[in-house]
């Protein structure tokens, strides 16, 4: 059976552009995008749950810019996790309470030859997702040049492997 699949690598970039620091991944996305890179796609999606499973579909390698806050880092920090970091967090949600992780573990049982072989989260970890505001906080407006560094480190290893 032939592989299908995009050799072009998958940025996601996900968030909300108006709830202040949630907009970091859509911002990395957008800089990835600016710099029109041979066989690299992006998105910029307000998506979560489920919903990220058909976007990853037809792809070898996908990245995902997110925010992430577990106050356990300094806002700003740039983070890079594999799927497999997640998978203490995978339940039995309702369907609109599903993770990341729980969302690549159903789209790999349902259509596991659709799904990426290699996906990295870059997530940076961020101060303010709650207030209704167009623009980042400092720290994390500071970050964005980090998290594009990181995503390109990971463009250009997937790159390598193809």
């Amino acid at each position: 059976m032939s592989d299908e699949r995009s050799d072009n690598i998958l940025v996601i970039g996900l968030g909300s552009p108006i709830m202040s620091d949630d907009a970091i991944g859509l911002v990395v996305s957008e800089k990835i995008e600016s710099m029109n890179l041979d066989k690299v796609e992006t998105r910029q999606e307000a998506i979560g749950g489920l919903d990220i499973i058909p976007v990853l579909w037809g792809y070898k390698h996908a990245i995902i810019v997110d925010a992430i806050q577990t106050e356990q880092y300094e806002p700003g920090t740039v983070m890079i996790f594999d799927p497999e970091d997640f998978a203490p967090t995978i339940t039995n949600a309702s369907a609109h309470d599903f993770n990341l992780a729980t969302a690549m573990k159903i789209g790999r049982d349902m259509e596991p030859e659709q799904m990426p072989d290699q996906v990295i989260f870059v997530a940076i970890e961020v101060e303010d997702i709650q207030t209704m505001h167009e623009g980042m906080t400092p720290k994390v407006d500071a970050a964005v040049g980090k998290a594009v560094d990181a995503v390109l480190h990971y463009i250009n290893d997937f790159q390598k492997s193809n």
